[in-house]
């Protein structure tokens, strides 16, 4: 079944919302590089779009009505968003349900160390990634280091103007004939994604006091520096102590995400597409964030936001899909509603629908061997539906139910939103799995949807401007219809 470019339906001239649209999540993904970067920025939206934090609700006893708008944070990692519908939440949310967390380099609790005269970071790769891709690329580090009183020093180190980028060597071609020889899952090893970051020695007239304590500074002192054996170590750690008042012990007690450096780039000479880190998701994050903002009527049924943490290694941890965060904080919008009861919130949770919001792979013209044409998604054909993901005979995945499919069809072909169907690569090529199979325990209707990706999982992704806004469209309907 063929679909039609969604772009067809925006001629010159009537083009101007989907590519202001474009833009703002252009800039919220150049800024946005960490899940706690995401969620500080979707708090900081919603609050200014009237949504009260759930916690401050509770502890001044408000009851919630219908049209009231409330999120709840999951430990600076995720957030949760609710508008209160005109039924009961025991009939059941529409939940548009992404994550925020996207493969990444993470330093090592230890990670710095000088060799040779370098000072060096060691990383520990963070989901999916191929490894080779990572090298010579400039890079950032985004993250917080908490000290033990509790105080969080906020770092972001290479996206900002005049600020230095760190990267990954590799092999010079003349030096690289075994390397050659490697497979590609070899070719860079996981040991060998080492930052450098430094190459300068300490000099003795340095010093992490500052210059105030000018005078303060004796021979002794000098001679004592003279004597540090890993000067460089020791000068980025004066600069760090001079700049962020951190020291090494600090480093224990960070999570310091490194990330490709510089902002997400209109793409193509029409401007049709995005190039930028983190789509996956946050391409699917924005849009469902940002069509609860644009609930203007009080729905019928409750809408929720869910953005989650640490999707891309398994859901797992208390900031995951896997924690009870999403059941606990529905049971307290039940309390607060005056709806509270344990048989209550397991009817909510079962008569639930959710849109599982996640990234789908675009047909490849340059790799087209491993796709399945007829069911595969495509560049300007809409939002993607994934009826099942999986893999080897669908393992591990949300199969879902042919009349969902078919409630959502009707609803989206009214409002006349673009939409396509897919499966990740052929039968025994590909395959994949999202939040879709977690949501799917209580007995919610759960299909896989969201924005077709180039080059997914690598440090540079590429997204459709069309896509992105049928998305947003699809997602609105979504929230809105009552079905």
């Amino acid at each position: 079944m063929e679909r039609k470019n969604a772009w067809e339906k925006y001629p010159e001239g009537k083009r101007e919302t989907l590519m202001q649209f474009g833009e703002s999540y252009r800039q919220f993904i150049s800024a946005c590089k960490t899940e706690r970067e995401c969620t500080q920025r979707f708090v900081q939206m919603a609050r200014e779009a009237g949504y009260a934090d759930l916690e401050e609700v509770i502890s001044a006893g408000q009851a919630l009505q219908p049209g009231d708008k409330v999120y709840a944070v999951n430990k600076g990692k995720g957030v949760a968003m609710y508008v209160i519908g005109r039924q009961p939440l025991e009939q059941g949310m529409h939940i548009l349900g992404a994550h925020i967390d996207s493969p990444r380099l993470d330093l090592k609790q230890n990670p710095l160390y000088e060799d040779t005269e370098m000072a060096m970071l060691d990383t520990h790769y963070y989901g999916g990634v191929k490894k080779y891709q990572w090298v010579t690329l400039p890079l950032a580090l985004h993250g917080v280091f908490v000290k033990k009183d509790g105080t969080a020093v906020p770092v972001s180190i290479g996206d900002k103007p005049g600020d230095p980028v760190f990267g990954i060597s590799d092999l010079l071609i003349h030096l690289a004939g075994e390397q050659m020889e490697k497979k590609a899952n070899k070719v860079i090893e996981g040991e060998n994604l080492d930052i450098l970051i430094g190459s300068m020695p300490l000099f003795p007239t340095d010093r992490k006091e500052g210059p105030e304590h000018d005078e303060e500074q004796t021979d002794h002192a000098k001679k004592e520096r003279e004597e540090i054996k890993e000067r460089v170590k020791a000068n980025i750690l004066n600069i760090l102590a001079k700049e962020y008042q951190i020291e090494e012990e600090d480093f224990v007690s960070a999570e310091i995400e490194a990330v490709p450096a510089g902002e997400a780039r209109d793409y193509g000479l029409d401007r049709s597409m995005i190039m930028g880190y983190g789509h996956d998701d946050r391409v699917c994050a924005y849009p469902s964030f940002r069509a609860m903002l644009d609930v203007k009527e009080i729905p019928e049924y409750t809408g929720v936001c869910l953005l989650v943490d640490k999707e891309e290694i398994g859901s797992v941890g208390a900031t995951g899909m896997k924690s009870r965060f999403f059941e606990n904080m529905t049971a307290e919008v039940m309390h607060a509603a005056g709806q509270y009861n344990e048989l209550a919130l397991r009817r909510a949770l079962a008569c639930s629908k959710v849109l599982s919001s996640d990234v789908s792979a675009a047909f490849d013209p340059n790799f087209a061997s491993v796709s399945d044409k007829k069911n595969t998604a495509y560049f300007g054909k809409g939002l993607v539906f994934n009826k099942y993901t999986g893999a080897r005979g669908k393992s591990g995945s949300n199969d879902a139910n042919a009349e969902y499919m078919a409630k959502l069809r009707n609803i989206l072909d009214q409002q006349e939103v673009s939409y396509q169907t897919s499966e990740l690569g052929k039968v025994d090529q590909g395959g994949g799995g999202t939040i879709a199979y977690i949501l799917a325990e209580y007995g919610m209707e759960v299909i896989d949807s969201g924005v077709a990706v180039l080059n997914m999982h690598a440090p540079w992704e590429i997204i459709s401007k069309v896509d992105l806004y049928e998305a947003y469209r699809g997602y609105q309907v979504f929230l809105t219809e009552a079905f």
